[in-house]
C-alpha cells in the first residue's frame, strides 16, 4: 500500500512553503533518505527525503504549488524496485500554472522555441531585470537571467537602495535617541554607538531581501546563469564564455558610480556610494563631492553619527531638477542639522595623504582656489549606464553620448530580438521605474498592452525630513507655458506632525488653471516617500486637485496635508 510523504515540520512560526522542484519523477526507484522534492521557505530550502528504498508512485502537488505542513506531496511504494521513468513533461513547471491562467500568451510562445535555450534571456538582476524576469515567468515563457554576482538584486540590493535605508533608519534612530526623545519625556543618560552592530545589522537586511530574490527564481522556475553576460547578436549571448540562445535577449545591466577625471577611487579614503556604506569608524570630517540624492542621503548617515559633512556641489543649488521651493527650504533645513554647503564650486585635485585627503576646490564660475582637508571623500556625481564590456557595440546595438542604450518606445534596440530597460536606457535613474519598465516589456512580448506613464514616476530622498515629487515642477510648466494654480499646505499646521514632533516642511500641489486636472505634487516632510503614493495614483488616473480635497482622508494623519494643500489650490484649504 502507498505511503504519504508530507510536508514536515519547517521551524518555528512557518506553516506554508512552496514547492520548487521534483527531484525524482513518477516510476523512479529511489533510495532511503534520498531526496524526493525541494521546498522553499522565505527563511530555509529543505529536501523531503524518502522514508526507505523503494519507487516514487505519484505527485500530488506541483512545482510552483503553496503547500502547508502535513499536507501530503506524494505516494510512495516501499521496496517496490520500479519502472522506466516518464519523461520530464509529465511535471508539469511552474510557468504552465500561470500561462492557463493568462491563455492569450499561447500565442506568444516563441514557434523556435525547441531551436532555442530559453525564450527569454536577462542580462542583470538588479531590479528590472529580476523583476521582468519573474513577469515574464508568469506569462508562460521559459526565462534565465544572467548575473555575474554572487547574489542576486544588482546595485540595488547589494550596495545601494536597501544596505543605504538601512542605515539611514539606523542613523535616524540613533540620533533620535541622542537628541529628540527627552522631549518626549523619554530621558537617556548616554546613548553609545556600536557601529559594527549598525553595519552587521545592514548586512542581514541585505542577505534577506538577496536570498528573497533568489526562492522568486525558484518559485517561477527562472534559471540562474552565473557569470558575465555579453552579447553576440540576434537570438545569441555568451555567460563566461559559453554560448547561450534565447528568442528575446533583454539587457538590464543598470548603471555604475560616475567619477571625476584625475580622482582615483580606493573605496577606503575615496570612495562611492559602495564604499560609503562600508565604512569601519566615524569619519570625523566627510567631503561629498556632489549635491545631490546618494550624497545627501549617505551625508545624512555619517553627520547624524557625528561626522563633520561638507557638501561640494558644481551647481548653485541642490539635487538639481526638484522643486526649487522645495531645494531652498531643503537646504536650511540640512545647513540647521549641521551640513556645510560649497555650492557653486567644483573639486579639481584629490590628494592622499597620511591622515587622508587634501581636496582642492575652485569656484565654477572661476577664482582662487582653496584646500579642504578630509579623512574621508565620497564621490557621488551621479551614475553612468553600464554598457561597457558587453559586446554592444559590436553587436550593432546603438548607444547614446552618454554611453546609453537608444531604444524605441518598445524598448526595442536597434538590433531586432534585443531589448533594453532600467539605468542602461534614458530616463531616471530609479529602480522602481526599471521596473516598470520590465514588467511592461514582458507583456509586450507576451502580446499585451505594457505601458510606463513617465509623468507619473515618483522620486524620493530619503533624507530627514524626507523630499519626494511626482509630476511637474513650477519651472517646468512655466517653461512649457501651462497655467497653472498651486495649492500649499505646511506640516506646522497639520495635528498629526505636530504630534509626532515634525513640523518641518510642505505639500505643493500643482493643477492645470483650466481643467483643474493634477500636474505635479512636491513634499517635503515627514514620510513624503509615503504620501507621494496618493499624488501618484492621482496623476495616474487624470484626478482633479477637487478629487483629492473631496476625498475622506483620516484623521489625525499626514496625509491630511496632501488633501489640505489639493484643496489649496482652489483657496479653500480648511486648516490654515
Amino acid at each position: 500500500m502507498p505511503v504519504e510523504i508530507k510536508v514536515p515540520a519547517l521551524g518555528e512560526s512557518v506553516t506554508t512553503a512552496t514547492v520548487g522542484k521534483w527531484l525524482k519523477q513518477p516510476g523512479e526507484a529511489v533510495k532511503a533518505d534520498e531526496g524526493i522534492v525541494e521546498l522553499e521557505t522565505d527563511k530555509v530550502s529543505v529536501e523531503v527525503p524518502a522514508p526507505a528504498d523503494g519507487c516514487l508512485e505519484s505527485h500530488v502537488v506541483k512545482e510552483g504549488d503553496e503547500v502547508e505542513v502535513g499536507a501530503v506531496l506524494a505516494l510512495f511504494e516501499k521496496g517496490k524496485a520500479g519502472g522506466a521513468a516518464p519523461a520530464k513533461a509529465a511535471s508539469a513547471p511552474a510557468p504552465a500554472k500561470a500561462a492557463a491562467s493568462a491563455p492569450e500568451v499561447k500565442a506568444a510562445a516563441p514557434a523556435e522555441a525547441e531551436n532555442v535555450d530559453y525564450d527569454v534571456i536577462v542580462i542583470g538582476s538588479g531590479p528590472g531585470g529580476y523583476v521582468c524576469a519573474i513577469r515574464a515567468a508568469q506569462l508562460g515563457f521559459k526565462v534565465a537571467c544572467v548575473e555575474k554576482r554572487a547574489t542576486l538584486g544588482g546595485t540595488c540590493l547589494n550596495v545601494g537602495c536597501i544596505p543605504s535605508k538601512a542605515l539611514l533608519q539606523s542613523s535616524e534612530n540613533y540620533h533620535a535617541a541622542a537628541h529628540d526623545f527627552a522631549a518626549h519625556g523619554v530621558v537617556l543618560e548616554k546613548v553609545g554607538l556600536d557601529l559594527a552592530k549598525m553595519q552587521a545589522r545592514k548586512s542581514e537586511i541585505v542577505t534577506a531581501n538577496t536570498k528573497g530574490v533568489e526562492f522568486l527564481f525558484k518559485k517561477n522556475g527562472i534559471t540562474w546563469l552565473k557569470g558575465h553576460g555579453k552579447v553576440e547578436g540576434t537570438g545569441r549571448i555568451t555567460v563566461d564564455g559559453k554560448p547561450v540562445t534565447a528568442k528575446h535577449i533583454i539587457i538590464a545591466s543598470g548603471s555604475d558610480s560616475a567619477n571625476l577625471p584625475g580622482i582615483e577611487i580606493d573605496e577606503k579614503v575615496i570612495v562611492t556610494s559602495t564604499g560609503a556604506l562600508e565604512l569601519s569608524s566615524v569619519p570625523k570630517r566627510l567631503v561629498v563631492i556632489g549635491g545631490g540624492v546618494i550624497g545627501l542621503e549617505l551625508g545624512s548617515v555619517w553627520n547624524r553619527l557625528g561626522a563633520d559633512v561638507t557638501v561640494v556641489e558644481f551647481m548653485n543649488h541642490l539635487v538639481p531638477g526638484i522643486d526649487s521651493e522645495v531645494a531652498s527650504q531643503f537646504q536650511k533645513l540640512l545647513v540647521k542639522q549641521g551640513f556645510k554647503m560649497k555650492l557653486g564650486h567644483k573639486v579639481t585635485k584629490a590628494e592622499k595623504t597620511k591622515s587622508g585627503v587634501v581636496l582642492t576646490v575652485e569656484p565654477a564660475a572661476g577664482g582662487a582656489a582653496e584646500t579642504i582637508e578630509a579623512d574621508v571623500v565620497l564621490v557621488a556625481v551621479g551614475r553612468t549606464a553600464a554598457s561597457k564590456n558587453m559586446g554592444l557595440e559590436e553587436a550593432g546595438i546603438e548607444l547614446d553620448k552618454r554611453g546609453r542604450i537608444v531604444t524605441d518606445a518598445h524598448f526595442s534596440t536597434s538590433v531586432p530580438g534585443i531589448y533594453a530597460i532600467g539605468d542602461v536606457i534614458a530616463g531616471p535613474m530609479l529602480a522602481h521605474k526599471a521596473e516598470e519598465e520590465g514588467v511592461a516589456l514582458a507583456e509586450l512580448l507576451a502580446g499585451q498592452a505594457g505601458h510606463v506613464n513617465y509623468d507619473a514616476i515618483p522620486g524620493v530622498i530619503y533624507t530627514w525630513p524626507e523630499v519626494a515629487a511626482v509630476g511637474f515642477t513650477e519651472e517646468a510648466l512655466k517653461e512649457k507655458g501651462v497655467e497653472y494654480k498651486t495649492g500649499k499646505f505646511p506640516f506646522l499646521a497639520n495635528g498629526r506632525a505636530r504630534a509626532l514632533g515634525m513640523t518641518d516642511g510642505f505639500v505643493k500641489v500643482l493643477a492645470c488653471k483650466k481643467t483643474d486636472r493634477v500636474l505635479g505634487v512636491h513634499i517635503i516632510g515627514p514620510s513624503a516617500g509615503e504620501l507621494i503614493a496618493e499624488a501618484t495614483m492621482a496623476i495616474e488616473f487624470g484626478a482633479s486637485a477637487e478629487d483629492i480635497g473631496r476625498v475622506c482622508h483620516a484623521h489625525p494623519t499626514l496625509s491630511e496635508a496632501v488633501k489640505e494643500a489639493a484643496l489649496g489650490a482652489d483657496g479653500r484649504s480648511l486648516n490654515i
